[in-house]
């Protein structure tokens, strides 16, 4: 009746152990990545064992949380995104599976790598209380959960990127590309509706998921992210450069809006000098087509690669942070900004305003989509000391009393046991031998 040595894996004190699944772990930027490695750092921090089975980019984790490799075919990845692979890189089924998806121009990671996670804990059924999933929602994650006892995180419903993409599609063969590549939205919807419980980070996004997918609210729970208040602070240490925002991006999509940010720059440097760090890699497509046709290349800064604390040096280099999104469904750089006390400059898109707080109190707010009214909120920051100083103070408070990532865990972990506790997952247990 013992599990992990210490008891019924039952008992509300009992350590548990977690397989983690993450199709993509992007460390450095990119909310997938970055919540999987600071979660898992923070339950470990709680005395649980977690193993972490992640596909490409492969995440970087705490030395006491393992990484179990699933490779891809790594179709996407940064330097050729789209990528036809050889005939020699298909080893097994879960390849074939992978390539014949990329062929029919969908989207193929999510799916074949949830059939990779099968096969593997399929042998380990024994080894683990419960499965993580973090937004995979691959057809294998079914397979798994009719083994083990399994949870899902959804960030946000993938339905807004592709809805975005295709209104900003220029022609009907485009859009219809758009769709193909997104179809895979269609399963993720049809295995979230099947789970016992999906964990979501925001109110506003559970009742997206709710209406574009079709998942009943009963079985989602609300459990916001984290940030780590002790690394993301103010830095007395470092001056403020006159004119310097920042933003973060994680991929060249519609849904982040840097195309709109990009506007508002080249609006604000015809009255002001005002520079620009990007967190992330300068991808060849629109945005980068953008920045040369506005002739900002000289006054903007691609940074990608460096550790958090760099980051924080970053943020507190410069006088504005921005999150110019259409839509998210939480904002892991939006609350990482305004824990390092930068003034927080951010539009109306999706949980933002639920994020954020009130306009001219934690944040300078704008309408999503208009870059008349972006250019203006941070030429309202950029005008007021007075007024940066009052964001930056109140906007880091507003992150200290509602997120940190060790409160993420303990609530992730609530969820946890009431899954283990259902009827049918108790079962699963006694099977498994892990009662």
């Amino acid at each position: 009746m013992a599990s992990n040595g210490s008891g019924s894996v039952l008992d509300p004190d009992a350590p548990l152990k977690i397989a983690y699944l993450t199709y993509r772990g992007k460390p450095h930027v990119g909310g997938q990545g970055v919540y999987t490695r600071h979660l898992t750092k923070a339950l470990a921090d709680l005395g649980h064992t977690v193993e972490v089975f992640g596909g490409q980019p492969y995440p970087v984790l705490d030395e006491r949380v393992e990484l179990h490799k699933l490779p891809s075919l790594d179709t996407f990845n940064d330097h050729f995104p789209g990528r036809l692979p050889g005939y020699w890189e298909i080893n097994d089924r879960y390849d074939l599976l992978e390539m014949a998806q990329f062929l029919t121009g969908t989207f193929p990671e999510p799916l074949a790598f949830s059939a990779r996670a099968a096969n593997e804990l399929k042998k380990r059924t024994h080894d683990f209380d419960l499965v993580h999933d973090n937004q995979c929602l691959g057809k294998g994650i079914l397979k798994i959960e009719e083994q083990i006892p399994t949870i899902v995180t959804l960030h946000h419903p993938i339905t807004k990127d592709r809805e975005l993409e295709m209104s900003h599609a220029k022609s009907r063969y485009k859009r219809w590309s758009v769709g193909r590549w997104y179809s895979f939205v269609k399963m993720q919807g049809k295995v979230a509706s099947k789970m016992p419980r999906i964990v979501v980070v925001s109110q506003n996004s559970i009742d997206d998921i709710h209406k574009d997918m079709g998942v009943s609210r009963d079985r989602m729970r609300l459990v916001p992210v984290g940030v780590d208040p002790d690394l993301f602070r103010p830095l007395d240490n470092v001056e403020r450069k006159p004119g310097r925002l920042i933003t973060t991006a994680s991929a060249d999509v519609a849904l982040k809006g840097l195309s709109y940010l990009l506007e508002a720059m080249a609006k604000l440097r015809t009255e002001r000098d005002v520079t620009l760090t990007i967190i992330g890699k300068p991808k060849p497509g629109k945005s980068m087509r953008l920045i040369e046709e506005l002739g900002l290349k000289e006054h903007i800064e691609f940074v990608s690669g460096v550790p958090d604390e760099r980051i924080v040096e970053l943020y507190s280099e410069a006088e504005l942070a921005v999150v110019p999104s259409l839509y998210e469904g939480f904002s892991l750089p939006a609350i990482e900004a305004m824990c390092s006390g930068t003034p927080l400059v951010a539009t109306d898109g999706g949980a933002l305003p639920e994020v954020t707080g009130v306009d001219g109190e934690t944040t300078l707010r704008c309408p999503a989509g208009d870059a008349d009214a972006l250019a203006a909120a941070i030429a309202r920051g950029l005008d007021s000391k007075e007024l940066r100083d009052k964001i930056g103070e109140a906007g880091r408070q507003r992150v200290l009393d509602r997120w940190t990532w060790k409160r993420c865990a303990e609530l992730t972990v609530d969820q946890y046991r009431e899954v283990l506790a259902m009827p049918a997952n108790v079962e699963k247990l006694r099977r498994n031998g892990r009662l």
